[in-house]
């Protein structure tokens, strides 16, 4: 199974995640995180293989953060109603993000994402 790559077309680092995974010939299902954003199953199989707590996949420089005020609120939510709240707007969730059958990568970080070319 390819690699998802969810990404925002517009975000300079998705650009350079995408460079550097063209690159790097590896192969990927693009994704459009705007347009077709994680579900809640998805974030619930994510997460856990992210290896990160729920408030890492939160963008945090986003207008939509900020514009809900989330800084103040995420300490105050539940686990279910962070997914819920990932889930109801791509632009909320820190983005690059590459899914694949054993590990999700958060952002891009080249020496993390050094992995994907081992897992084929």
């Amino acid at each position: 199974m390819k690699p998802v790559f969810l990404q925002y077309p517009a975000c300079s680092t998705c650009q350079k995640a995408k460079k550097w995974l063209t690159e790097n010939n590896i192969e990927f299902a693009n994704r459009l995180i705007v347009e077709e954003h994680p579900t809640t199953e998805e974030l619930k199989q994510w997460i856990p293989k992210s290896g990160l707590p729920i408030k890492k996949l939160f963008n945090t420089s986003g207008v939509v953060y900020k514009e809900l005020g989330l800084k103040d609120k995420l300490a105050t939510m539940s686990e279910e109603e962070q997914i819920e709240l990932l889930a109801s707007n791509g632009k909320l969730v820190k983005r690059p993000l590459i899914v694949t059958e054993s590990f999700v990568l958060v952002g891009f970080k080249v020496d993390e994402w050094e992995k994907l070319k081992t897992d084929k």
